[in-house]
This record gives structure tokens, C-alpha cells and sequence, in this order.
């Protein structure tokens, strides 16, 4: 029986692929790719000349069962997505399911994924972080964002730059204009920016200024509050408040 290799692949600076990924997709019999001519791109640059399959996310319920089919022939599959790490708001899921359940052997190599530069960058807590990546387009947004109004984690979400203000509007009206937030766009490549501030602050910025590139959000918990015997109309408590919130406060290492 063969194998499935989940390869991640670079969000932005084409030196981010890591030495094994090429290795892997060098030797596999079959390399699914999200876009073809995508990832055509990046095998050439890399010198790789493998069997390149269309999987997607208009197809992979048609191509899964061919695709386990000829992984439990023996063939080694490698499946990739146009930037990061497949399964991560693109395709995968489904195939590495059905792999699983058929005892198909699948190993997923550690690599590019986009939230994770975007959220350790912040400046918000990231030891515990909830990943909700695209919003519903239309049906069921508002009350998916209701429904996060009281996470405490700080909250990742993917969003597209042509709708980037209009979720940025959203946001103010259920958590509040105050609650804080990092948009970064391009992550890895040459114009990568990271926009921090209140909501309020970051609407206007992008009102003002056109969005760009990949868009990931980062907003912070509701840690309004954290201490019921704080008095957070305490100048001093304030400040020491926006500290833990920017995960700037020092904290005792529970490992000492």
C-alpha cells in the first residue's frame, strides 16, 4: 500500500518551503494540486516534474474514492494547496478522512500556515487562541459572531480584502469599538503589514487606505474584565489591564 503526504506550501516568499516538502514531492507518483497552474510555478522552481492531479474544492467528492483507490495500489500521493497547509480553510479534509478510514497511512509535514505568523505577531495572547477561519458569506455570520461574543481566547478569522471593512463594521457592532484587534495582510512576502489598534482604530485605517493581499484577523478575547475585584475605572488597573490584553504583562513561568 502506498501513502498520502499533506505538504504545506508557501503563503508568500518561496524560500518558506522547507527541505523535506521538496524531497517528498520530488519522489511522490502523484501530486494533487489545488490550482495546476498555481503550483506549477512553484515545481518549476524547485525542479520538480511529478504527475500533477486537479483536487479542489468543486471536485474532491468525485476525485476522493480514484484517489484512495490508487494510493492502496501503492502509489505515494502528495497533496498540496495554492499557499499553507492543505486542510487549513483549503482542500483536504475529505481525502485525509477517507485515507483514515480505509488504514491508509497519511503523514502531514510541518510548513507554512498563515494565522500562526499572523497571531504570534499580534501582540495578543497566543498561548490559547480559537481558529474560526472564513466567516458564512451570508446566511448565519452575524449569529456566528454572536455566538463568539463572550470567547476568551483571541480569535483568528480569514477574510478577503474586497470584504475585509465590511467584517471590520461587523465586529465593532457585536463586540464593541474598543476591543482589540491585528489585521496583517501578505504574510511572507515583500509588502507584509501588520495593522494593530482598536477595532475602531483599524476600520478607519482600512476606510482609508485600500486592503490588499491575504487578510488574517486577529481579535482579541473578552478580557474586559478578567479580575471581578479590579476596579477597571482605576487609572493604574487600566493600564495594567491593556497590558495582559497586548500579552505584554509579565507573567510568574509556571515551569520554574
Amino acid at each position: 500500500m502506498g501513502k498520502l503526504y499533506v505538504v504545506p506550501t508557501p503563503v508568500g516568499n518561496m524560500e518558506d518551503m522547507t527541505f523535506r516538502a521538496v524531497r517528498v514531492l520530488k519522489e511522490a507518483d502523484l501530486i494533487l494540486a489545488e490550482d495546476t497552474r498555481t503550483s506549477s510555478v512553484l515545481l518549476q522552481h524547485y525542479d520538480i516534474h511529478g504527475e500533477l492531479m486537479s483536487h479542489h474544492k468543486f471536485n474532491e467528492h468525485e476525485t476522493v474514492e480514484q484517489v484512495v483507490r490508487r494510493i492502496e495500489g501503492g502509489l505515494v500521493v502528495a497533496l498540496i494547496s495554492d499557499a499553507g497547509t492543505p486542510g487549513i480553510s483549503d482542500p483536504g479534509f475529505l481525502l485525509v478522512r477517507e485515507c483514515v478510514r480505509k488504514g491508509v497511512e497519511v503523514q502531514t509535514l510541518p510548513g507554512a500556515t498563515a494565522f500562526v505568523p499572523a497571531l504570534v505577531s499580534s501582540g495578543l495572547p497566543c498561548d490559547r487562541f480559537c481558529f474560526e477561519g472564513f466567516l458564512p458569506q451570508k446566511k448565519g455570520r452575524h449569529s456566528r459572531l454572536e455566538a463568539l461574543k463572550e470567547e476568551t481566547r483571541s480569535i483568528v478569522f480569514y477574510e478577503s480584502p474586497r470584504r475585509l471593512v465590511k467584517t471590520l463594521q461587523q465586529l465593532v457592532e457585536v463586540f464593541g469599538e474598543e476591543r482589540q484587534v491585528s489585521v496583517a495582510r501578505e504574510i511572507s512576502k515583500l509588502h507584509e503589514e501588520h495593522v494593530r489598534g482598536t477595532l475602531k482604530e483599524v476600520l478607519t485605517h482600512f476606510e482609508q487606505t485600500e486592503p490588499l493581499g491575504e487578510i488574517v484577523i486577529i481579535l482579541a478575547g473578552n478580557n474586559d474584565n478578567p479580575n471581578p475585584n479590579v476596579n477597571v475605572n482605576d487609572d493604574a488597573n487600566e493600564n495594567a489591564q491593556l497590558s495582559l490584553l497586548m500579552g505584554t504583562g509579565k507573567k510568574k513561568n509556571k515551569y520554574k
